[in-house]
């Protein structure tokens, strides 16, 4: 395995396995929704979105952030979303100038849709793994996103 000076030589930088497995996942994710057949108009970088939408309601410039996509490009599948009738811009009363973006109610039948997925999933990789690995590793990285959620350095969030 070739890797980059200093890292180690039995096993992936933590950038490639982060990425591989976000991939993945989503993936794994987007094959079932398809199979389901009630988002057919679904399309993959839409999970790009789906991931980081919640339902309190959010800006695009935070939703951008939060899902590491640029302005634009978070812009443009907003728009495609809103077009298929899954998300809505409203108001931000708190800002006359800005909009937050919400899930219709077809958009929460997404994410409640993708809970038992999402749930399957994860079971479906703990059981590749000895007992207790997934969730110890789900924990630690969990714990190093509230580290750097601490010292404020926590992007996209």
């Amino acid at each position: 395995m070739t890797t980059s000076r200093g890292l180690p030589s039995d096993r992936l930088a933590i950038g490639q396995i982060l990425g591989r497995l976000l991939f993945q996942f989503r993936s794994e994710l987007f094959d079932s929704a398809g199979a389901d057949g009630r988002f057919h108009d679904i399309r993959f970088p839409h999970l790009q979105v789906w991931g980081n939408i919640g339902t309190e309601g959010i800006r695009l410039t935070d939703l951008a952030a939060t899902a590491q996509l640029s302005l634009a490009a978070c812009s443009e599948l907003v728009d495609e979303l809103q077009g298929l009738g899954y998300l809505e811009r409203q108001p931000d009363l708190s800002d006359g100038r800005a909009k937050l973006i919400f899930p219709t109610a077809k958009g929460r039948e997404v994410l409640d849709a993708a809970g038992k997925p999402v749930a399957d999933l994860e079971q479906r990789w703990r059981e590749q793994l000895p007992p207790g690995t997934f969730d110890r590793a789900c924990h630690t990285f969990n714990d190093l996103i509230g580290a750097f959620a601490n010292e404020g350095k926590l992007r996209g969030s």
